[in-house]
Parts: structure tokens; sequence; C-alpha cells
């Protein structure tokens, strides 16, 4: 059986997903006190069904393939009993995280303003035990930030380095499996290296929150609320381990579908819950309104780093982006022009299909662009497959058209105008380049496995 998103011909996926489902996931339950009577539910074995993963070439090894497993409901409940035994020496403080794409969904699902959305899934993951409950929004913040400087710095050496552009958007875990994967370093050296939102937030909580808190990085557990599927692979990336406290920088990820049926397997609707402010990372300040970057379905990489370019290369302020959409709505390419001669040239491309037309280009030389934003799933991160999809797994559309009209409606805020991210940057970080800075917001990518016919395959 072939999956949608796999690159053979003949996919691995479902016999090693069969095997390793009534296995890993039992594992967790013996030994760990989550079948002992407690005050949480037992729930459904989380599952990855083959339309949902979009991670591809052999798909993941069988020790991959239990890793993921874990990051499940179960693993989250094991930490909540933990907290409720005797032994104080191994209880975990356990902070959630949730994405701003992630917000969107509940606020459509349960007819919600997005601010009020926010501060009742706090109230409920802290009904539930959750210690802190952040916002990845800063996360990003520094994201953009890096991403928008090495731009700049790939435009102004394109000259001298082979590779300095294109350069590819990093914060799709799915897009950079792909071209760890399947594609060459031809590919992988383009991408950008500052490293997605997700994991800085996992820098930030279990490296500054921890230090703030006077805490060893193995006494948190870190959860992040996402749309989408391979998050919980990127979670994984060895890459994202520290070994002197055995601990990754998250610990589980759960989808925003997952978080809903928890709610429904506890009997708890989101109207009834009490609103809490949603945690910072600073002392007991308390989050406001909800924020969002520029982009439409994203986090904004393309919007961010054209316009930062267009200040910082060519003197030029841009106020509105106008995207001219090419084959699809899902390719679509901004251009800045000067002198009558076009400077900067920026696409969009989200899905497969496009992800592999432009690889195809560019192994042929036909490739024009200076920056792309990818982003695996067709629509963007809106439409991660852990959300807005209906019982038969098939796009929820009318709730994907909720959500982006909330998402559209939330404020936007620069991440130069953050003042504890400008804070962070001196106290934290020892200043915008520093080694610390290389260290903490950074990783690199490199071609994992090669398949020669990986771009032959229809999308």
């Amino acid at each position: 059986m072939k999956c949608e998103n796999c690159t053979k011909k003949e996919c691995s996926k479902k016999q090693k997903n069969d095997d390793t489902q009534s296995t890993s996931v039992d594992a967790l339950s013996s030994g760990d006190g989550f079948e002992e009577k407690n005050e949480f539910p037992t729930l459904a074995n989380a599952k990855i069904l083959l339309s949902d993963c979009l991670a591809c070439d052999s798909c993941m090894t069988s020790e991959e393939g239990a890793r993921v497993f874990q990051q499940n409901q179960k693993e989250l409940f094991r930490i909540l009993n933990l907290n409720k035994k005797c032994d104080t020496s191994k209880h975990k403080v356990l902070a959630v995280s949730i994405c701003p794409q992630s917000l969107p969904y509940f606020a459509a699902k349960f007819n919600l303003s997005v601010n009020d959305a926010a501060k009742r899934l706090c109230g409920f993951l802290k009904s539930l035990g959750a210690h802190y409950v952040f916002d990845t929004t800063i996360a990003a913040d520094f994201s953009l930030l890096e991403s928008q400087r090495e731009f700049v710095q790939r435009y102004q050496q394109r000259n001298q380095e082979e590779h300095a552009l294109p350069m590819f958007a990093s914060a799709c875990p799915g897009w950079i499996r792909y071209a760890e994967r399947v594609l060459t370093n031809l590919v992988t050296s383009h991408i950008c290296t500052a490293k997605s939102p997700q994991q800085i937030m996992g820098s930030l909580v279990k490296g500054y929150f921890a230090r703030q808190q006077n805490l060893s990085p193995d006494k948190i557990f870190h959860v992040i609320v996402a749309p989408c599927y391979d998050k919980k692979l990127e979670a994984l990336r060895e890459d994202f381990y520290t070994a002197l406290y055995n601990s990754q920088e998250v610990d589980c990820v759960l989808t925003s579908g997952e978080i809903v049926q928890i709610m429904e397997q506890k009997n708890v609707s989101m109207e009834d819950v009490t609103e809490v402010s949603v945690d910072t990372l600073f002392d007991d300040m308390k989050e406001g309104d909800v924020v969002r970057h520029d982009g439409k379905r994203s986090d904004g990489y393309l919007e961010h780093i054209f316009k930062y370019a267009a200040k910082e290369l060519f003197g030029m302020e841009v106020k509105e982006i106008t995207y001219k959409a090419l084959k699809n709505k899902d390719f679509q390419e901004v251009t800045l022009e000067k002198d009558g001669e076009t400077v900067l040239r920026f696409a969009a491309a989200y899905g497969f299909r496009n992800i592999q037309n432009m690889v195809l280009k560019m192994k042929k030389g036909k490739f024009l662009y200076h920056f792309v934003e990818v982003l695996a799933c067709p629509g963007g991160c809106l439409n991660g497959k852990g959300q807005a999809q209906t019982e038969d797994g098939k796009p929820d559309k009318a709730l994907l058209n909720q959500m982006e009209e909330v998402y559209a409606a939330i404020p936007v805020r620069l991440p130069e105008t953050n003042v504890h991210v400008q804070k962070m940057y001196q106290d934290w970080l020892e200043g915008m380049d520093s080694k610390k800075v290389q260290e903490t917001l950074h990783t690199t990518y490199s071609a994992v496995n090669q398949t020669a016919s990986s771009l032959d395959i229809k999308w």
C-alpha cells in the first residue's frame, strides 16, 4: 500500500505502523502507573494515519516509529500521574506551549473569540495539572529575526558562496524531513539555519525559563500543542537533545485535535472552562491579547524577510506586499523592483506538488527565486492535518475558512518591537552576534538518505 505522501513505489509505512502501534504504545503503560486507579481517564491509543503523516522516503525507522508513538496523550497523563505520587523527587514541572496556528482552530470550533479561546484553553490545561501555559509567538519572533539577518548575509555573499542563494525557510518539519531524507545536499545547504519556532521555544523553556526558575532542564516536561503531526518527528531530532541533562528541548507534541479528544473523553465543554490568562517566561507577567505576525496562514517568513531585505539591502520601505498567483493559489511570488530591475524575487510554495516542481526547476538551473517560504501542507499551517479534519480524515473546508478569518483578524506585531526579545538577546544570549546565539537559535540540515526515483512520484 502506498500512502499519498510517500516517495516510494511501495510504502513500508503501513506495516511499520501496524506492528509498532500494538507494541510501542502498550509498552508505555506497563510499569508507569498509568493503569492505576486515578482521576485521569483511559485514553485511546494515539495513531498517525497514513494520510496524516508527511514524513517521506522510507518513512520512519522502527526506532523513530516507537518514539513517535510516545508523543501522545498517554505520555502527558503519565507525567500528571507521576506528579500525584508522594515521591517529589520524581515530580516534573509541566509546561505547555501553544502554537499561534492552533488557537484559531479552538476559536472556530467552539465559536469563541481568539482571546477567549486562548484563556479557556489555558484554563483547561491547568485544570489537568499544567503548571505553566505559554504562547510560542515569542519563539517565532526570534526565528523571524534570525532568518531575516541570515538572508541579508546570504544575499551579500551570493557572488562568493555557491550555496548562499536561494534560501529556503526552515520552520516546516514536513519540508525539512523531505529535504533531508529525499533531496541532496544541493538543496539542504540552502535551508535557513534558524531553528523553527517550536524548537526555539524548547530552548527558551529548557534554557532561559529553567534558569529563571532555578530548575534543571530535565525537571521540566515540555509539551507543544501544534497543528500537525510532523512536529512530533521534529521534537525527536538528535540536534535538539542535551546529553548533559538527558533532555529533549520538547518532550511531547500533541496536535490540536488530540487536545480536543482529551476534552471529549473527560466530558469537558470549552464553554464551561474557567478563563485563565496565559503565562509568559518573565516572572509573574501574563500575556495580553493574542497577536500574530504578517502572513496569511503562517508565521509570515516571506513577508518579514522581504520587507527587512528591501530596507537593509536597497533602502526601500515596503508597506504592503502584492502576491502574484502562478500555477495555483499555493504557489505565489513577490518581487521588488528598483530602477526598472527586479532585485528581489520571493515565492511561497505550499504543498508537496509545488515543492516538487520547485526542486525540479532548481535541478535544471531554472530557479529564479532568492527566497522561498516552503510549507508541506496545502493552504499553510492552519491546514495542518492535526486539526481542521473531518471524522473521515478529509479537510473540513468550512472550519478552515472560519479559522482563516479568525487568524486574519488577529492584530499583527513586528518581532523587532518585542522589548522582551531585545532584552533577552542582551541578557541571556550575550548579544545578537554572539556564539551563544548560534548555539541556541540555529542548527544545521544535511541530506540523510537519497532516493533516485523520488522526483518521479506524482503528488
